[in-house]
């Protein structure tokens, strides 16, 4: 058991399976939509997209974007026996593409006025991993 189980009785963190394929192809120079195309399932694919979206001002395809990396990831980490709650760590890289999804689609939400949306991300975020919420900012 974790230091957190211990003193909160909360659930055990939820660690994804390492999914090292798309890492890979975007670490060597891959473009996102190439890897998403390959592998739709990755997060991190489409986190990346929606980053890239973001910063040449397309918030609403970045918002698309970022959603299909938040429902990729949500559904990985059900079929991990994740029951909607407790720590998703940021330390654990494969989370990273969920987490990183999470964030975007938190800011563009925010981008685009969804106020509600921007929150309920936010607060995500910081329930699930504080330091990817700190890392991301």
């Amino acid at each position: 058991m974790s230091i957190h189980e211990n003193l909160l009785g909360g659930p055990p963190p939820t660690h994804l399976p390492d999914d090292p394929e798309p890492r890979e192809l975007l670490a060597g120079g891959t473009p996102p939509a190439d890897v998403a195309a390959k592998y739709p399932t990755s997060s991190l694919a489409w986190a990346q997209l929606a980053d890239e979206a973001f910063e040449r001002g397309s918030v609403v395809e970045s918002y698309a974007y970022a959603r299909t990396g938040y429902h990729r990831g949500l559904d990985a980490l059900r079929r991990s026996g994740w029951k909607g709650h407790g720590p998703v760590p940021w330390e654990h890289e494969p989370n990273r593409g969920f987490l990183r999804a999470l964030h975007a689609l938190a800011r563009a939400a925010g981008a685009i006025g969804e106020q509600e949306e921007h929150e309920r991300c936010t607060q995500f975020l910081k329930d699930s991993s504080p330091t990817a919420a700190q890392t991301l900012g």
